[in-house]
């Protein structure tokens, strides 16, 4: 009886701890060559950290949006379509499952993209 008592709480002791898994979100997606304002949170079981990027263009104008969060595994590595702002964008997800790994800094864009979008916001505002 005792050495089974004792086995139970070795193999209780052996098996991994489950520690939630921390990532950083978008406040709001970000626009190139803007990054986004992000903040850690715990990520719900089963899922990884996440950093999308879509490119959205209609003839010269081009749109980069970034974003971060946490995602189900299987949707890691997907490339599609989604429409938003009146273009359509392609995006890619990569993923990475250690804490914090998804807060590189976006890769600077060209002057041209942030003067554009500036332009095409004011145009839209008025």
């Amino acid at each position: 009886m005792m050495s089974q008592l004792v086995c139970a709480l070795l193999f209780l002791c052996l098996l991994p701890a489950v520690v939630p898994l921390f990532c950083y979100t978008c406040v709001f997606p970000a626009i190139s060559p803007l990054d986004c304002i992000r903040y850690p949170m715990k990520c719900p079981p089963g899922q990884v950290c996440l950093s999308s990027r879509a490119v959205g263009q209609k003839g010269d104008f081009r749109v980069v949006l970034y974003e971060k969060s946490c995602i189900l595994p299987v949707l890691c590595g997907v490339t599609g379509e989604k429409y938003a702002m009146g273009l359509n964008f392609t995006f890619t997800n990569e993923c990475c499952n250690t804490h914090l790994c998804n807060g590189a800094a976006t890769p600077a864009a060209p002057y041209w993209t942030s003067t554009l979008f500036t332009l095409m916001f004011t145009y839209l505002v008025w």
